[in-house]
């Protein structure tokens, strides 16, 4: 499995008992979705290692408390710690309307209501506090803060975007 063909699902992030269980935080608004899951990929090493699920409960409603088979020592569980965890692409639920996934949009065209055609998404920035369109436009970056107010319409059939967004915005970069 490549990693291209996968979603981040979260992060293994403590020991929950001497046992080999774990605990990962899910990077999700529905952890429920992920709670009886019969496997997992686990990047280890820049690979991607299926591993079986025994048993996982919600632990404190954000944490997926985890037993693999064959992990069945702290010393086997200590191997895995911090380790990334992924599920295939066809595993996520499908989102209608305005809501997407961000590796979804990329390739999609953004057209302002007042400005016209802006250019094509090549990237989402979420490293600051507002996630982040990043357009290319001939060469030119530039950056629309996802807002929702912002959003007007997603449309995956002809792959736009169109947004409505303060006046002058977009010039900024031009």
């Amino acid at each position: 499995m490549r990693k291209e063909d996968c979603f981040y699902l979260g992060k293994i992030v403590k020991k929950y008992s001497f046992k080999g269980e774990l605990l990962a935080k899910l990077d999700t608004d529905q952890p429920e979705l992920y709670e009886h899951l019969d496997a997992i990929f686990i990047l280890v090493r820049n690979n991607l290692i299926p591993f079986f699920i025994e048993t996982s409960q919600l632990h404190k409603s954000e944490l997926l408390r985890v037993k693999f088979e064959e992990v069945d020592t702290e010393t086997d569980a200590d191997a895995l710690l911090k380790s990334e965890l992924y599920l295939p692409l066809e595993l996520l639920p499908k989102l209608e309307g305005n809501k997407f996934y961000f590796h979804e949009v990329i390739g999609f065209k953004i057209i302002d209501k007042n400005f016209g055609d802006v250019g094509i998404i090549k990237g989402i920035n979420d490293s600051t506090a507002q996630a982040l369109f990043e357009v290319d436009r001939d060469g030119i970056e530039i950056f629309i803060p996802m807002n929702d107010e912002f959003i007007v319409n997603v449309n995956r059939d002809t792959k736009t975007i169109l947004v409505e967004t303060p006046e002058g915005l977009i010039d900024l970069y031009l």
